[in-house]
């Protein structure tokens, strides 16, 4: 195929680095595109506790680090730039043309999206600089490292409500904080919260500042009544507003759900032919490190055995 890679692999986060591994361990000819450092959300993890094979867990930066140098190791190139268009070709091949940076394009037989997904953030004083320090938007994550400490949920959906149903497995107290004078999550999981000795509500109050120097030591709330503002003292405080898929860059051409992250297949394969996708961005039910890898194996494995198929060298 001349200049054309047999993969390209949008994002640089533990899906794309792991399927970039494979990818080249399978003899595919690949580059990962990263518009920024590799590592994704892992970049501003303090420590990962779950990621099977570290016992005391490791940091986020330098399980990176690790993953980037294994693929590396094993033929992987990588470009620092910003793909901001995927298109197809228009040849009698199907082959996909890639903008990178608004000017310069690269071309590949098949696409890994793998660009992740962003949580929603409050955009307030002190979540940025405290974020990692207190600061999280993963409860599945982060829940075990605050065993016996109060902590503070900011949301009233599905998720705040589960999430706060999980952390009262480990915190001493759990306080949910929502702006209105009611939940939006389902009446079962209001049920079961309400039920939950450990969990309290703080309704009607909208988050302003996380308060601490070095780790969080509190939340301040404004009443949306009164106007009234007053400190929730606590170690964590979880963003539990949602996320939002990275995935403008396929919009029209494979299919989102109503909430735009990618359809896919069991075997990672979006509705458009030659299109696969791993990690955050996709539909699925476990947004976490292991998951994102296991998603980007199996997304490479896929992808090496379409380009197979293509070229007529597939193993039968």
């Amino acid at each position: 195929m001349g200049d054309i890679y047999d993969i390209a692999i949008i994002g640089g986060g533990p899906s794309g680095l792991t399927a970039g591994l494979y990818a080249c361990r399978g003899g595919m000819t690949v580059l990962l595109v990263e518009k920024m450092a590799c590592g994704g959300q892992m970049l501003v993890a303090d420590t990962i506790e779950n990621f099977p094979g570290f016992p005391e867990g490791i940091k986020g930066p330098e399980l990176s680090e690790w993953m980037f140098r294994q693929a590396e190791h094993f033929g992987l190139k990588t470009k620092n730039a910003e793909a901001t268009k995927i298109g197809l070709k228009g040849s009698k091949e199907r082959i996909f043309e890639i903008e990178l940076d608004g000017r310069e394009k690269i071309e590949a037989a098949s696409v890994i999206i793998a660009t992740g997904a962003r949580w929603n953030c409050l955009g307030i004083p002190g979540e940025r600089e405290l974020s990692g320090r207190g600061v999280s938007y993963c409860a599945t994550c982060d829940g075990p490292l605050f065993k016996g400490r109060d902590v503070v949920v900011v949301g009233g959906g599905d998720t705040a409500l589960e999430d706060a149903i999980f952390l009262a497995r480990f915190a001493g107290k759990v306080t949910i904080v929502h702006r209105r004078d009611r939940l939006r999550a389902t009446k079962i999981l209001q049920e079961r919260a309400l039920a939950n000795e450990k969990i309290e509500f703080c309704l009607n109050a909208v988050a302003v500042e996380i308060t601490g120097k070095n780790k969080v030591e509190g939340l301040k709330v404004k009443d949306t009544k009164t106007g009234s503002e007053r400190i929730l003292k606590a170690d964590g405080v979880f963003v539990l507003i949602g996320m939002t898929p990275n995935s403008d860059i396929v919009k029209g051409l494979t299919g989102l759900d109503e909430k735009g992250y990618v359809i896919t297949d069991d075997e990672m394969r979006a509705s458009a032919d030659g299109i696969f996708a791993c990690g955050d961005v996709r539909k699925k039910l476990l947004r976490q490190v292991v998951t994102a890898a296991g998603d980007g194996a199996t997304a490479a494995f896929s992808a090496e055995h379409y380009v197979e198929r293509a070229k007529g060298t597939e193993y039968k």
